[in-house]
């Protein structure tokens, strides 16, 4: 599936168990919430903090699939075709980036 397919489905989604869209400023505060669950769960099993018994539990994937679904919903309701942003930001950094990481001394 590629973005446009999944902006599609969500859409889809959307329209057929979702009743609509929940507007934009929501939808940036559930991002928000979204993110901040990924970071729990990094910050307690690849940072220092102690992984709780509640947080060994926790679906890195579903919770990176549900950041993932948060940032389509924001691109469909704000008219972001994020095919051509995402392939268009990929040149961009492909451009500006790769020498200045070949050359960082912190990543050899």
């Amino acid at each position: 599936m590629n973005i446009q397919n999944a902006q599609q489905a969500v859409d889809e989604w959307i329209k057929n168990h979702g009743v609509r869209y929940f507007n934009e400023l929501t939808n940036m505060a559930q991002l928000a919430e979204e993110v901040g669950e990924v970071a729990r769960i990094i910050a307690r099993r690849y940072g220092e903090q102690s992984e709780k018994p509640s947080d060994k539990e926790k679906d890195l994937g579903e919770e990176l699939a549900d950041v993932l679904f948060v940032v389509l919903c924001l691109a469909n309701q704000t008219g972001v075709d994020l095919q051509k942003a995402f392939e268009k930001k990929l040149d961009i950094k492909a451009k500006r980036d790769h020498d200045r990481h070949h050359n960082n001394e912190k990543l050899k």
